[in-house]
């Protein structure tokens, strides 16, 4: 029970707080993956409709995910709240499961909208819709993993804005998610490979049945993502800075 009240507090703090007070902001999270999605699709006439729409929504998971460095930044850095969290009975897991269940709920517009035009323009099996999802929980796992150990280590949020703009780049808008890496040219393609949403883009694309994956390539895609989190999992949980030394 206290676990749960921890959490609901980090909700209300971090994602209702912001969407009661300044629904403005919920714009910038139906922009981002949206802008990309119409970009690609009106430079394809169409043909990567399907493949955008799937790379939005990958997009609006690492979005979400990075977006939780900036806020605990802001709410270590300016408001201290950290230092009081650090002081109670709350552990650093019940904290960043809270944070991170927020940055769910403050996404949920744009995940609805992306819902929609999935359910519209992505034609595939249950079981590539099940595909899919893991996919985007994986991705998310991953950028909050990766949000959580910049934010205890950045000591302004002007830095973490920098960091969370230059991840967003690197893994949502240069790799192939709103396309297929096949449109890279050799030798460049093997470079995309360093970016963990290449992999999820694949298995996605892969779902949907634009791209069609060897029974190999498709379980290293998946071993991959998988090994990418528990990594990013154990440096969080040895490297980050929950109390400050």
């Amino acid at each position: 029970m206290y676990r749960t009240s921890q959490m609901a507090a980090s909700i209300l703090v971090n994602a209702i707080y912001a969407m009661k007070n300044f629904p403005i902001t919920l714009v910038n999270t139906l922009l981002s993956p949206l802008s990309f999605l119409l970009v690609i699709t009106l430079a394809s006439h169409g043909r990567l409709l399907s493949v955008s729409v799937g790379g939005a929504l990958i997009m609006s998971m690492i979005s979400s995910g990075i977006g939780l460095q900036g806020d605990l930044s802001h709410l270590k850095n300016d408001f201290k709240l950290q230092d009081m969290v650090v002081s109670s009975p709350t552990t650093a897991s019940v904290y960043i499961v809270g944070m991170a269940i927020s940055e769910i709920v403050y996404s949920i517009p744009a995940i609805a909208v992306l819902g929609i035009l999935a359910t519209i323009y992505i034609h595939t099996t249950v079981l590539g819709v099940f595909q899919i999802i893991a996919v985007m929980v994986l991705m998310f796992s991953f950028s909050i993993l990766l949000g959580f150990t910049l934010a205890t280590i950045t000591y302004d949020i002007i830095q973490s804005w920098a960091f969370s703009g230059i991840i967003s780049t690197l893994m949502s808008t240069i790799p192939p998610v709103y396309y297929p890496i096949t449109y890279i040219p050799m030798p460049f393609r093997y470079a995309a490979y360093a970016s963990p949403t290449t992999y999820g883009a694949e298995l996605v694309q892969n779902a949907i049945g634009f791209a069609h994956l060897s029974g190999t390539a498709f379980m290293v895609d998946w071993i991959i993502l998988i090994m990418i989190n528990v990594v990013f999992f154990i440096i969080a949980v040895k490297k980050a800075r929950w109390r400050e030394v």
